[in-house]
Parts: structure tokens; sequence; C-alpha cells
């Protein structure tokens, strides 16, 4: 197994409310998953590959609980990789070279019956875990954005988060308001002012690395 690791930082929004029941191993309150995720990859490797300024990004389509299987997914990887790269990222993405069940990607991809073909494109990418906020753009394939919860009453921005001490994803993340659509492609979304998930990222082969 090649060893991996990544610094970096993500925006996750799901068709989910802002709590998202799949956080506190919960069924989705929709009865189906729709999700839209970037990854900004700020230092990293696979190998002796390196993985540094990197952007990766995926639309995912669950009919029912994520656990039920029968998923469907689509993968974005940065248009600027070279082939070395590429091929790193995506056995990152597609749980290879990772610990059963360690990270989200080994752990989603176990659920995914069709994996489309990975298309590479220049992924516009900005997120800020502080503040809430963030955008994406797959030019042709699907755009989210990202923005702190608000107060209903005095539009005041109202800061939550969670925290999973044995998650497989995260350790902490900043709950915010995202909305996504897709443009084309094989796989559609569309959903809007529901769970949106900024959260600093440090990931390897073995899962998350703490402390």
């Amino acid at each position: 197994m090649t060893y991996w690791e990544f610094k970096g930082r993500e925006l996750v929004n799901c068709n989910c409310e802002y709590g998202c029941n799949c956080q506190f191993n919960a069924l989705p309150d929709k009865g189906h998953c729709h999700a839209v995720a970037g990854i900004q990859i700020d230092e990293g490797h696979h190998g002796d590959t390196r993985l540094d300024g990197l952007r990766v990004a995926a639309i995912f389509k669950w009919p029912g609980a994520i656990h039920e299987g029968n998923g469907e997914a689509l993968a974005f990887v940065d248009s600027r990789a070279d082939d070395a790269q590429r091929d790193a990222l995506l056995k990152i993405m597609t749980g290879q070279d990772t610990d059963p069940f360690a990270t989200m990607f080994a752990v989603y991809v176990s659920t995914v019956t069709t994996m489309h073909t990975p298309v590479f494109a220049p992924i516009d990418f900005e997120v800020d875990v502080d503040g809430r906020k963030g955008r994406l753009s797959v030019p042709g394939y699907v755009e989210m954005t990202g923005e702190p919860i608000r107060n209903k009453a005095t539009g005041q921005e109202s800061r939550a988060q969670i925290v999973l001490h044995n998650g497989f994803e995260y350790s902490v993340a900043d709950i915010g308001s995202a909305s996504s659509r897709t443009t084309g492609g094989p796989v559609h979304v569309e959903f809007g002012d529901s769970y949106g998930q900024f959260a600093n990222l440090h990931l390897s082969s073995h899962g998350v690395v703490r402390g």
C-alpha cells in the first residue's frame, strides 16, 4: 500500500437540514441523500507524488440512506494535475491505498453502485472555514455556494460546530448554509439553503490524523 497524507479544506453540501442526521448516526431527513463536495489540498502527497495546491470535487446521489447503498457518483479531478497526480488523486478518492473504511472516500465508494467516468476539468473552488463561506464551480457540471447560517429574526450570522471524536472525515466542522445545482453531466441534483459543512481536513491512509 502506498502511503498518502494531506492537509486541506472542504465544503460539502447535502439536501438535509442544517444538522444533517448522518453526522449523528441517524437516517437522512428527506429519506435520501444527494450531496456535492469540494476539497482544496493545501499540502499533501501520495508516495513520492506531491499534491500541493490541487483540488477535487464530487457529486453523490443515494436513493436512500448512504449505508443502504445503490449510490451514484461523479468525481472531478483538477485539470492542472499531471498524469501521476491524477492517478494518485483517483486512488485516494476511490478508497485505494487506504485502511478499510478509514476515510470518507473508502466508506462512500463501498456504497456506490454506479461510478461514472471521472472528469478532468478546471475546478474553481474557494473556501473559508472560519468564515463559513465558499463556492465551487466546475463549468458545465455543477455550481455550489456556501454562507453562514443566519438568525431568521435578526439576520445575524449564527455559528455552530459538530465535533466527531472518532469520525472518518474531520474532527471539527463548522456548519453553514449551502446551495447546489448541476448544470450538465450524468448526475443531476439541486437543493438550496440546506446543510453546509466547512472543515479543515488532515487525512492519511490510516484515517483522520488527530492531535
